[in-house]
């Protein structure tokens, strides 16, 4: 096989994830690698985690990245959070919190869900009075998930956790960014994400932060080192069943004492640096109402085209809507002509919402007006082309108003 260099097609993503990195995060991932002890390198590791401390708004000094995508910072967090036998309580409202649950599982945790119907989220005083029926060790809360496009409310629960004694984990993968996220005054013992969406870059690197008393759970765990278990028997319930994602082990190798774990993703810590560098640069508000200036002009702009948003929309995270996709018109024809004829991609969805909703993101470096327009441009006319009867100009012309609205204010 004589293999030619790689070269992508141009893409616009507008789906809800992955997205269109900063171009600056790719010019980061390209430069030259160094040795994993060069001071170089470990003064970098040093830099980026103060800049993921301003991303997360707070002074948790284990802040740091699990070289893996987001779903490994998620499964690091829990498994090296929860012991066998403890409880874990995990509100699901999509697809995110059926993951969560199925981690904790694995996990050997005895795990209790509740649920709301998809496009819904729960209630500070519905997830309390879970807390006190299950009594449970730890809290695992998705805040945004994209199989919905809805955003929980977390401000609250933070307070309820400590009032009951539960260690709060939040997977802010999706929103993160985009959203409000205050790690410190929100209470939470626990945070992952991945660069993937409103921070801009490519899926591969997880931020997380953990707070002090989660860092002492963590720290507590049995460790086998050199073949040789510390203390107890094989089957000690403590012992924390992988050895890249055993948080125990990835502190002390992002600590003062850099004892080896695994060799740091190079251009993966370049690239996470480059997307808080981007962000704190703009500034944390500043990006935040650029999403949420976008995303507003994107719900208006499907409105406009006359498609149904899907979920409670006071709820919805700023980046990406939902909308129906209207009847007659094949939903996956219809997005793959998007992709062929104009390069965009927009997302389907998963479980009960496969085959009945589009999902069409305004994330990171997409947070902008000429990806919008071009979007409900090119959405327009294949709607129109799959036989949907849509208002001419009706989803440009809407977003546009937005904008205007906006630059008045």
């Amino acid at each position: 096989m004589n293999a030619l260099p790689i070269d992508p097609p141009a893409r616009l993503l507008m789906g809800p994830g992955p997205i269109s990195a900063y171009p600056s995060v790719l010019t980061a991932m390209s430069a030259q690698l160094v040795g994993q002890y060069d001071p170089f390198m470990t003064s970098t590791m040093t830099e980026t985690q103060a800049l993921y401390r301003q991303v997360w708004a707070t002074e948790n000094d284990a802040t740091f990245l699990v070289d893996s995508t987001s779903r490994g910072g998620i499964e690091a967090a829990m498994i090296s959070l929860i012991r066998p036998g403890d409880r874990v309580l995990v509100p699901v409202f999509g697809r995110f919190g059926h993951l969560l649950a199925e981690i904790a599982e694995r996990a050997m945790a005895e795990v209790h869900t509740i649920e709301v119907p998809w496009g819904q989220v729960f209630t500070p005083a519905a997830i309390e009075e879970a807390i006190v029926r299950v009594k449970p060790h730890l809290l695992g809360l998705v805040q945004g998930d994209t199989s919905t496009t809805m955003l929980q409310p977390l401000e609250d629960i933070g307070a309820i956790c400590a009032k009951h004694g539960v260690l709060f984990y939040s997977d802010a993968t999706a929103s993160l960014g985009g959203n409000p996220f205050e790690a410190d005054a929100w209470g939470l013992d626990a945070a992952t994400a991945g660069l993937q969406k409103c921070l801009g870059g490519p899926s591969g690197s997880a931020p997380i932060t953990l707070s002090e008393r989660a860092v002492e759970i963590i720290r507590s765990r049995k460790k086998i080192e050199a073949g040789i278990r510390e203390a107890g028997d094989e089957d000690a319930p403590d012992f924390v069943r992988s050895n890249y994602f055993d948080l125990g082990m990835i502190l002390d190798y992002w600590g003062p004492r850099r004892l080896n774990h695994h060799t740091e993703a190079t251009s993966m810590l370049y690239g996470a640096r480059e997307c808080a560098r981007v962000l704190l640069g703009e500034g944390r508000e500043a990006v935040r109402v650029r999403h949420e200036l976008n995303g507003a002009a994107m719900l208006a702009g499907v409105r406009g085209l006359g498609l149904v948003v899907f979920g409670d929309v006071a709820h919805k995270m700023s980046n990406v809507v939902a909308v129906e996709i209207p009847d007659g018109v094949a939903g996956d024809a219809a997005r793959q002509a998007m992709l062929d004829d104009f390069g965009i991609e927009i997302g389907t969805s998963f479980g009960p919402l496969h085959g009945r909703v589009w999902r069409i993101g305004t994330m990171g470096y997409n947070a902008r007006k000429d990806a919008v327009l071009t979007t409900l441009a090119a959405l327009e006319q294949v709607l129109r082309r799959f036989g949907a009867t849509v208002p001419v100009g009706g989803g440009v012309d809407a977003a546009l108003d937005v904008y205007t609205g906006h630059a008045e204010a």
